[in-house]
């Protein structure tokens, strides 16, 4: 196996260079992959429809959007027996994207925000959902106002202390286009000062470009506390001018995703990759051609970076 002294990055596109490169290098990379909804969304398939389609793509687990969760119960379904079938197929549910505002500096928007979450994770333990996404919505737009870190990390242990209630565990999650909470830097702060034993990171191969965090830092965070990580890949374009829809299928960009992967392997991270992709030329080609079709890169990706 190469080691990572073979392939160092350039700062600018990777970020810092690890000063104990040796340290870097495993044998093993027992990762499990996780379907994320997104990659097929503009189809609108029915949440049944879409447990279906992963299983029979080859995944391990699947994270739906809280609102396919709930068009599913609106038109009279019931999770408790999607649920059952879920466990007859052999998927879980690892983790489900849902906005609701728990950062704000405004009390009231934390308060209804706090109401939206525990609406979402009770819906989401009806499914066998084990944690959901908590990014920085409704403090993302550009003129936001600035989040002090420190009342950030009280207000992500209040929103763990819901979850331990509801038995879903909320991830901090970086996304790199917002106006808060765009560095990995960030949501490690918030996440080591909340104290809570459930504390967790959602991180995103496109959302650390996009907000320049430097992949090196994922070496310094514990892999158990990264349950989850969005993999996709991205043309050589420029932070600046980047967007979502721009993502690829991995191993068809410029990401350092072998680097990434070495990263979280020596993290000790044995969680998920989850495939988030947005890609409008994806929208128009069949849903579960585009589910085999983005697994076996990920997994050709994967045993490319042992």
């Amino acid at each position: 196996m190469p080691t990572l002294l073979e392939e160092r990055p350039t700062a600018a596109t990777e970020g810092a260079i690890s000063p104990f490169p040796e340290l870097l290098e495993s044998p093993s990379f027992p990762f499990r992959f996780c379907f994320n909804t997104s990659t097929v969304r503009k189809h609108k398939l029915p949440l049944p429809d879409l447990c279906r389609l992963a299983a029979a793509a080859g995944y391990d687990a699947i994270e739906p959007w809280m609102d396919e969760l709930e068009r599913f119960v609106a038109e009279g379904g019931s999770l408790s027996d999607l649920r059952s079938e879920l466990l007859d197929i052999g998927l879980t549910v690892e983790s489900a994207i849902g906005f609701f505002d728990w950062i704000n500096n405004d009390d009231e928007k934390r308060e209804a925000g706090l109401v939206q979450a525990r609406h979402d994770m009770t819906l989401l333990a009806r499914l066998g959902g084990r944690r959901i996404a908590a990014p920085p919505f409704g403090v993302h737009i550009p003129g936001s106002p600035k989040i002090e870190l420190l009342p950030s990390a009280e207000r992500y242990r209040t929103l763990c202390v819901l979850g331990e209630e509801l038995g879903v565990v909320p991830m901090v999650e970086v996304w790199g286009f917002s106006a808060n909470l765009n560095r990995l830097g960030e949501a490690a702060l918030i996440a080591v000062e909340s104290g809570h034993p459930d504390a967790s990171i959602l991180c995103d191969v496109y959302h650390l470009y996009k907000g320049g965090s430097p992949i090196d830092g994922l070496t310094l965070l514990s892999g158990n506390r990264l349950p989850v990580f969005h993999v996709n890949d991205y043309p050589d374009i420029t932070p600046e001018q980047i967007t979502d829809a721009d993502r690829v299928y991995p191993g068809d960009g410029v990401a350092p995703l072998r680097r990434i992967l070495r990263n979280l392997d020596y993290s000790g991270f044995r969680g998920f990759l989850s495939l988030e992709l947005f890609n409008e030329s994806y929208y128009q080609e069949d849903p579960l051609s585009v589910a085999k079709t983005g697994l076996g890169k990920l997994k050709r990706v994967v045993e490319d970076a042992l």
